[in-house]
């Protein structure tokens, strides 16, 4: 697989990136679509954000899995995974913290449970909402502006770049049939 991005420091507050040397936390994320080309973004209410599904890599998953795992817990719905994209490390020097992400674009087949959110994801007030890829393009946009979180700023970048890749790959697709 091969890599994205790298997001550093440099990228929120400027100045010369500085990298980690070893991951503290491996994650799978991505873009999941319904059969209209709406992509699924999680909305979090509490702090009134966009996100893409995805999350932890749990042990014995492999990095598809997960994904496929966590798409069924945030949107209740079953996919399929039909592009790989890359990985994305996320260096947070100020938290001593990196993060390496692997993300794909899915397929949402059907709905086939209830969401399945964890506590802090409920506590943020965590719901899918299914919209156009241009109109999550223009969320991620008015998030990354309207952030003054340094956490979430890498967040942000980071599924903002995973939305930009899958959107020019999806936009090029658009006549064949993802399913």
């Amino acid at each position: 697989m091969k890599l994205i991005r790298r997001i550093t420091d440099s990228d929120i507050f400027g100045g010369t990136p500085e990298l980690i040397e070893s991951v503290s936390r491996y994650a799978s994320r991505g873009v999941l679509i319904d059969e209209e080309m709406n992509a699924a973004m999680m909305y979090m209410s509490e702090i009134n954000l966009y996100k893409l599904p995805g999350g932890g890599i749990e042990e014995k998953e492999t990095i598809d899995q997960s994904f496929l795992r966590e798409i069924r817990e945030e949107t209740g719905y079953e996919a399929r995974v039909f592009h790989e994209l890359g990985y994305i490390e996320e260096h947070k020097k100020k938290n001593d913290f990196m993060q390496l992400s692997y993300c794909w674009i899915a397929y949402a087949r059907r709905r086939v449970s209830a969401v399945k959110l964890s506590e802090s994801e409920k506590q943020l007030g965590m719901v899918v909402n299914w919209m156009t890829l241009d109109r999550a393009m223009e969320l991620m946009n008015e998030s990354l502006i309207n952030c003054n979180d340094y956490s979430t700023k890498f967040m942000i970048l980071r599924d903002k770049t995973i939305l930009n890749i899958a959107y020019e790959i999806l936009k090029r697709n658009e006549s064949e049939h993802f399913k």
